[in-house]
């Protein structure tokens, strides 16, 4: 697995967090699920940018999402 799918992998995971943080936050209860997926999206995270020479900018992003889904495609 590359740096760049390691990287995508993180996003989305941290992405999906967020509604199951706000979602135990709105009914009061602990966040526990959603405080896994953000701290496995966040481990990910670290790997990706750690392994990568140079680590990535903030405008490559959307380029490495395309290229990533583009080889999943292909």
């Amino acid at each position: 697995m590359s740096n760049d799918q390691i990287l995508v992998i993180s996003i989305i995971i941290c992405g999906l967090a967020i509604p199951s943080l706000l979602a135990a936050y709105s009914e009061s209860r602990p966040p526990r699920a959603g405080a896994i997926m953000l701290l496995i999206g966040g481990v990910l995270m670290v790997v990706a940018l750690t392994q990568k020479a140079g680590g990535y900018k903030f405008d490559e992003i959307p380029h490495i999402f395309v290229r990533v889904i583009g080889d999943l495609i292909k």
